[in-house]
């Protein structure tokens, strides 16, 4: 049976998030990273919901356009990148208030 029968992965590039993975590795390896806890896979450079929205490709997100609907479907969106990556990632907002994806160890 296929796993990925029926996933939606909206915007996310598996093949690009796995590069990333492996690059981020690296950089722990290397010492470059101070906190290796999470790490800033790719940041998206804006915290506006309907940019969010549109770079990722979340359009069966409705009209609900709040920051929570937002954040739910972000989290499933993570849960299920993280399945198929076999590794824990996750969505979250930068101090600057900007989304960004994080690998999380």
């Amino acid at each position: 049976m296929d796993i990925t029968s029926g996933v939606k992965i909206y915007g996310l590039c598996l093949e690009r998030l796995k590069h990333q993975i492996s690059i981020a590795r690296s950089r722990i390896e290397k010492g470059h990273e101070e906190d290796t806890r999470e790490i800033v896979l790719e940041c998206y450079n804006t915290g506006n919901v309907d940019d969010i929205i549109d770079i990722l490709e979340l359009y069966d997100i409705g009209d609900d356009k709040r920051i929570d609907t937002l954040k739910d479907k972000l989290d499933e969106l993570a849960y299920t990148a993280s399945l198929l990556v076999r590794e824990k990632v996750k969505f979250g907002f930068s101090e600057e208030g900007e989304l960004c994806l994080y690998l999380v160890r």
